[in-house]
């Protein structure tokens, strides 16, 4: 802190309490600078239920899936679809059109395709590119999924890789886009008693498609809000005293 005596400077020492408020919040900016460059780098998640479901379903409470769309780089993204359970009833996808998305890209390249089925008695798989195809009631999507026939094939999630080859993805929200009926994602779904038993049989299968979207907030980005929060209430309390 620089005074003024008769026309010359003198410099007088910081309080102890001006020194720890310059401390902290050097402290925080150094925080936050760093947390935004990693937050920058890593994934969001973007999540959306598939409650939607066509005439087959009537009468089965929804939602009956998830779809989760994490973009890795410009380039890539993961997309994984969850079979849900409610109340008496799990909901798998199988058969043809396991799992359908409308790909916001002129060209891509899909990755290998995974799957797992958390009941008994179930062989999930094998899992095969369908390319473009139509899911019942919800019009067609430009890249598509296909199980092995049966409802033993069939699987609680598939997972699989995009890669853009004609261009590149802003945001996980930019990733898929709505087809000719506005719908971004559908799945084939296989309805069965809970918990899941192959022998017991399908009760029903249908098509399903979109509920609304919900952004995932990254970790990272809560922990800088919460610093940042942090930062202010300290620096108000140290004046105070």
């Amino acid at each position: 802190m620089i005074a003024s005596i008769q026309g010359r400077p003198v410099f007088l020492s910081a309080s102890p309490g001006e020194v720890y408020v310059k401390k902290l919040l050097t402290l925080l900016a150094i925080t936050s600078i760093a947390l935004v460059g990693f937050s920058s780098m890593a994934a969001a998640t973007l999540t959306f239920d598939l409650g939607l479901g066509n005439v087959a379903l009537a009468g089965y409470p929804s939602p009956f899936a998830t779809v989760s769309v994490t973009r890795t780089s410009a380039t890539t993204a993961d997309i994984v679809f969850t079979g849900l359970h409610t109340g008496t009833y799990q909901y798998l996808l199988g058969d043809g059109g396991s799992v359908a998305v409308n790909v916001n890209a002129t060209s891509w390249t899909l990755g290998t395709i995974t799957g797992v089925n958390s009941g008994t008695g179930y062989s999930p798989g094998p899992w095969f590119d369908d390319g473009a195809g139509n899911e019942d009631g919800f019009g067609s999507f430009n890249q598509t999924i296909r199980s092995f026939d049966g409802s033993t094939h069939a699987s609680t999630q598939i997972s699989f890789s995009l890669t853009n080859t004609s261009g590149t993805w802003a945001s996980d929200a930019d990733v898929l886009t709505g087809n000719g009926s506005g719908y971004r994602a559908a799945a084939h779904i296989y309805v069965t008693s809970y918990p899941a038993y192959a022998a017991a049989g399908a009760l029903a299968t249908g098509f399903a498609t979109e509920g609304s979207g919900t952004v995932v907030p990254e970790p990272t980005t809560m922990l800088l809000l919460g610093l940042g929060l942090a930062g202010v209430g300290a620096a108000r309390r140290r004046r105070k005293n």
